[in-house]
């Protein structure tokens, strides 16, 4: 009785002849005819859809991983560049002036056979006779194609074929992860199950209506997890939370010659120094490639890396140690860098919902250990991070990128951004409409070139209240003052979702926000806003103060070193905060210097001074005052 009450939504949800489903309705229809062709619960179907591409078909585009279509089937060998790892800009990954710059060339392995996980395609063809051009870009067919998979997955298991009971395809889905471990398969089996529990209904990017109903308390049956024949991943010393998969892959810690060592420094975080700040990056490369970069001596490293097939996590350090990967040692001292798989110059290489999901799982554990406030002045893009010197501005990297969701990535986390305030709060939070918001981006393919129309979380900021205003320049970016440009690696005239700004002018549907030390524009209507109202406090220079110094690094004074340690300068930017203008802040921080240049580390240690500093939001990327220069002001006074 409970099969055939199962069954019943299914068969009342295929589709009929006699009445046609509505053009916004075609693909909830698709996956009931697949659902019913090849006896695979329709919840099933839709939830492990759902992880995969949230029932977005991305106009048949490739995932960063050569996924296609809502099922993401992956078809690798025809989607995937290889790329060298942070292939953008000339960081210096370590981002300390103390020592030679570290800005290494990627070493591409040989090409290999590429895993079951990143072929699922050809061998969706094979079961079901479509050609693998339709399951490319035919959502119906991919969808069908998926079905396929899941059928087969559920008799490799060796469970029942005809089941109409969810709870009993738990192996079949594990299967169809791909992960080649069990860890990585069950995490992704219970993902797709928690979302059959909790149901979810959204509209695609091609503008269909889904809706996958709860199925409230359902309990999958695990028992055949057994019949996979999957390995058992490294779990050993991973800090990861239990809901997701993380294996333990360790960068190398080698002395090579010359003095130099890598690819990271050992510390004792956060006892001798506080984690303040989580760096999200793209690897610009593939899981493998990135794997084997990481193990490299005379590489860079990272704490995580995250696959976006399943949302399988290695870690690579121990969190009290020091990796190199946002180019500015300060911030590399005091973060933990995340490493996801993705193209920044790829608008629709789009990331996979069990990626999202399962690092916004690993983010939200992190803050809650270190105490980090989600927002986005501590958990960072690459691309936020601000340069250390003034030299270093023009190199800085700039993933994960215009395209990257943040406000979905927040939601997942139980941090949406959203209005918190009135009108007169003094500050407000970006927050375009992710899918609906499609700024004109350039140079994505060849210099110039027009990027595919895309979803974005970047807004961009103009001199005066029209669109055909010039861009806001970023004299950090272009010394000689050159104009800002629409290239997607451009970062000189840009907001980006969760940001604050303190509001400095409005004028119809438009908003200024002070910015780099200057009034910038952005369209602002009130029928589809692209920012909210919020508080808070805020920074503006000491009383008779015309203009202070503006820092990427909150070094300690001179004297607060000790006789062997030479002084790390404190180095302005070109940037000025002038009298009258006010940037939202991040908090107070201190002035600490983590002296570690020796492979030996018995002389490691963090130089604490009296300055004081605040992180304040000042362009695109965060920037640090003295507190000594500044006052601290409710946003709407």
């Amino acid at each position: 009785m409970a099969s055939a009450a199962l069954l019943l939504p299914l068969l009342a949800a295929a589709p009929s002849d006699d009445a046609p489903a509505p053009p916004s309705a075609r693909l909830q229809s698709a996956f009931a005819a697949a659902a019913a062709e090849y006896r695979v619960p329709q919840s099933v179907l839709l939830g492990v859809s759902y992880l995969q591409s949230r029932w977005d078909a991305h106009g048949g585009a490739p995932s960063v991983s050569g996924g296609y279509g809502p099922m993401h089937l992956t078809d690798a060998r025809t989607a995937i560049e290889e790329a060298p790892h942070h292939s953008h800009g000339e960081e210096d990954a370590r981002g300390d002036t103390r020592r030679p710059a570290r800005v290494p060339e990627a070493k591409l392995p040989d090409a290999s056979e590429l895993p079951e996980r990143l072929r699922t395609l050809p061998k969706a063809a094979e079961l079901t006779g479509i050609g693998a051009d339709e399951l490319r870009t035919d959502p119906a067919a991919n969808i069908r194609g998926g079905a396929a998979l899941l059928a087969a997955a559920q008799r490799e298991a060796g469970a029942d074929a005809d089941s109409a009971d969810p709870a009993d395809w738990y192996a079949a889905v594990a299967k169809f992860s791909g992960a080649d471990d069990q860890a990585s398969a069950a995490s992704y089996a219970n993902e797709v199950f928690a979302v059959i529990r909790d149901g979810q209904t959204r509209t695609t990017d091609a503008g269909q209506h889904v809706e996958l109903a709860a199925t409230r308390g359902l309990e999958p049956d695990a028992s055949r997890m057994g019949k996979l024949g999957l390995r058992r991943a490294s779990g050993a010393a991973t800090d990861c939370p239990k809901t997701i998969s993380c294996e333990w892959i360790p960068a190398p810690y080698e002395e090579f010659g010359d003095e130099d060592y890598g690819n990271h420094d050992k510390a004792d975080r956060p006892k001798d120094q506080k984690i303040r700040y989580i760096v999200v990056h793209d690897t610009e490369g593939t899981w493998d490639t990135t794997l084997k970069l990481v193990q490299d001596p005379e590489y860079v490293s990272w704490q995580y890396t995250l696959r976006s097939t399943d949302g399988h996590v290695a870690q690579h350090l121990k969190l009290k140690d020091v990796g190199w990967h946002a180019g500015n040692w300060a911030v590399n001292a005091q973060s933990i860098g995340l490493e996801h798989e993705g193209f920044l110059t790829k608008p629709d290489a789009w990331y996979t919902e069990a990626m999202y999901r399962s690092s916004a799982r690993l983010v939200k554990y992190l803050a809650k250990r270190y105490d980090i406030p989600l927002d986005r002045q501590h958990i960072l893009g690459h691309d936020t991070v601000p340069g250390s010197t003034t030299s270093a501005i023009p190199g800085m990297h700039t993933d994960p990128g215009p395209y990257w969701d943040w406000q979905h990535y927040f939601t997942l986390m139980g941090k949406p951004f959203k209005r918190t305030a009135g009108p007169d709060g003094g500050l407000v939070t970006v927050v375009p409409r992710y899918d609906q918001h499609k700024p004109e981006f350039t140079s994505c393919e060849e210099p110039g070139d027009t990027c595919p129309a895309h979803g974005s979380s970047a807004v961009r900021v103009h001199t005066e209240p029209r669109d055909d205003a010039p861009l806001v320049k970023d004299i950090g970016l272009r010394p000689g003052g050159g104009d800002s440009t629409t290239g997607v690696n451009d970062l000189g005239s840009r907001l980006s979702t969760g940001q604050r700004y303190a509001v400095a002018d409005r004028e119809g549907d438009w908003t200024a926000v002070w910015f780099l030390g200057q009034k910038a524009w952005f369209k602002n209507p009130k029928k589809q806003p692209t920012a909210v109202d919020a508080a808070g406090p805020t920074i503006t220079p000491k009383a008779g103060a015309e203009e202070i110094p503006v820092y990427g690094r909150p070094y300690p004074e001179s004297s607060a070193y000790p006789s062997d340690i030479k002084p790390q300068p404190v180095s302005p930017l070109p940037y000025k905060l002038l009298k009258g203008q006010k940037y939202a802040t991040g908090g107070k921080v201190p002035g600490e210097y983590y002296y570690a240049t020796t492979f030996d580390t018995s002389d490691h240690q963090v130089v604490r001074g009296k300055d004081a500093y605040y992180e304040i939001q000042f362009g695109h990327r965060i920037a640090f005052v003295r507190a000594a220069d500044v006052r601290v002001v409710p946003s709407g006074s």
